[in-house]
């Protein structure tokens, strides 16, 4: 029999942590901040205990894309396992069907496939489950599902395909509070699709969370005095032990109809993370990121706003699943992001850009064109000293694998004789000379005067409403804060309400998530609605 035995570390749980563990109710909500320790502390102890204690079952661990997963929670989790002495290839195995010579023991419902699983040396397993990744769910039973990064779960999708699964095998494992538990987890969401869980805190019951507290109090004051009558060689009351076993029945009772809802600021780990980590955020995140990521509050959108007619169908998640296959869950390979991860880029044809310009911020914003769609595949922007060189030279560093390197460079009046007051170079020259530099083919394509606001609303919001030629949509997983720039800009005197933009940055109002990100976007819809440049594309890349 394989050995499996493992360092004991000792594992430092910050209160949150220790609150979701001990409570151990069938349903956590947990809306934390960045580091919190989500996936470390929350996440990997979930996934442990019901691993370990339901010997062969199956667990379903969803993300809204495989990419996401991949990147974002299966590092932190399975560092947590390593840390916890459980070694890859001792322990576990992803990706793969454990090798005899392992020793795992057998699921008791063996998955068809293996590419994405993680199987545990018991026999049990859990599915990588990406909803931009069809089917993922169809046909399974769970014995309980776990949700990362929920404020990017589609609650309809998750409601329909995956919680229906999580009914599990009753026979093996229906005597166990935690059988058919759900988790969920993520940082605070802005939109009302990104806040779907926020529903639970009206299903958890304060008081019900109270009482199994106070067990769990009595329950370890009956065994502190057990410990404590053994240390002096004497034997606990026959009672004590009586009376252990009528509270965890009763423990295991309440634990099963228990809901928690917590939200957790970063502050609450700042034994680990440090004065300096929450005032570098606060520095460094837009205001908006920082409110929700950081500090967990809600944060309302507005419902008047500059784009009226945009609706959350019309941001997508597309990744390019062989690619990340590929790489075999070699995570040093997908720190750096390229386009490589992305299945909206078409790489045989030339892609459109548009800019905003500010002495402080400067945006990038790139889309093609796909029929009737004018898809934003990604957005870039640069501060301070870090200008449009540094920008145009990002997109080319993200891009570089691109075959068509050629770009529809879209400007108005206000990149021509326009400069930092350094040089006579204006914004337009810089940018297409750097696109050059880079052994990019740039074609300019302006567009004349900056349209009037009136004029402007009109007609991008006729585009969002599909009454124009293009209908935009954003890649959500690459454009985080274009659209948040997006979504909440305002309207002020029939105008968009860009008072903010000639302010003096602060620490409560950082220029990320001010209206440059949109004006670089309101550039690329009109010049892609009015000057379309499709057909030359094709001349020129050869597919026609």
């Amino acid at each position: 029999m394989k050995d499996f035995s493992r360092t004991r570390n000792k594992i430092y749980f910050n209160r949150p942590q220790q609150e979701v563990m001990f409570t151990g109710a069938n349903t956590s909500v947990i809306v934390g901040g960045r580091r919190l320790g989500k996936s470390h502390g929350i996440m990997a102890p979930w996934l442990l205990r019901n691993m370990q204690r339901m010997p062969g079952c199956s667990i379903g661990l969803v993300g809204a894309s495989y990419k996401r997963l991949l990147m974002n929670t299966l590092p932190g989790t399975l560092n947590a396992l390593e840390s916890f002495g459980f070694r890859r290839g001792v322990h576990w195995h992803i990706g793969m069907k454990p090798p005899k010579s392992s020793g795992f023991a057998r699921p008791h419902i063996e998955p068809a496939e293996w590419e994405h699983v993680l199987s545990f040396y018991n026999g049990s397993i859990a599915y990588l489950i990406s909803q931009d990744r069809p089917g993922t769910s169809n046909s399974m039973t769970l014995d309980g599902v776990g949700v990362d990064e929920a404020k990017f779960v589609d609650f309809e999708k998750l409601k329909n395909e995956t919680l229906p699964a999580n009914g599990g095998i009753k026979a093996h494992f229906g005597d166990r509070y935690y059988h058919h538990s759900l988790l969920v987890i993520s940082d605070m969401g802005v939109t009302r699709k990104q806040t779907w869980f926020l529903r639970y805190e009206e299903l958890c019951d304060e008081e019900l969370i109270d009482t199994i507290h106070g067990i769990l109090y009595e329950c370890w004051n009956i065994k502190r005095r057990m410990n404590e009558t053994a240390k002096k060689g004497g034997a606990s009351p026959v009672y004590l032990a009586s009376r252990l076993r009528q509270l965890y029945t009763v423990l295991a009772r309440l634990r099963r109809a228990a809901v928690l809802y917590r939200e957790y600021s970063s502050l609450e780990n700042m034994e680990i993370l440090g004065e300096s980590y929450i005032r570098q955020m606060k520095r460094d995140l837009p205001p908006l990121t920082f409110q929700t990521s950081i500090l967990c509050r809600r944060i309302s959108i507005l419902k008047d706003g500059f784009y009226s007619s945009m609706r959350e169908g019309h941001k997508y998640s597309k990744a390019d699943f062989s690619y990340l296959d590929s790489l075999a869950y070699n995570f040093s390979r997908l720190e750096e992001e390229t386009s490589l991860h992305d299945a909206d880029v078409q790489h045989g044809r030339p892609i459109c850009v548009a800019f905003d310009y500010n002495s402080n911020i400067n945006w990038l914003v790139a889309g093609q064109v796909e029929g009737r769609r004018l898809n934003v595949i990604h957005s870039f922007y640069t501060k301070y000293e870090r200008k449009l060189r540094e920008l145009v030279d990002d997109f080319c560093r993200y891009y570089r694998h691109h075959r068509a390197k050629h770009v529809f460079f879209y400007y108005d009046a206000t990149a021509k004789g326009s400069n930092y007051a350094v040089n006579d170079e204006d914004f337009a020259y810089v940018i297409e000379n750097r696109f050059t530099a880079n052994g990019w083919a740039c074609t300019p394509v302006y567009i004349g005067n900056p349209l009037r606001h009136i004029e402007k609303y009109l007609l991008i919001n006729r585009m969002f409403a599909g009454q124009a030629n293009l209908t935009p949509y954003i890649n959500e997983d690459n454009n985080e804060d274009l659209l948040i720039s997006i979504q909440t800009a305002g309207v002020v005197g029939g105008k968009k309400d860009k008072r903010g933009e000639k302010l003096a940055e602060t620490e409560e109002d950082r220029l990320e998530h001010r209206t440059d990100g949109s004006d670089a976007f309101d550039t690329l819809c009109i010049g892609c609605e009015r000057f379309p440049q499709q057909g030359v594309a094709d001349v020129l890349s050869g597919w026609v």
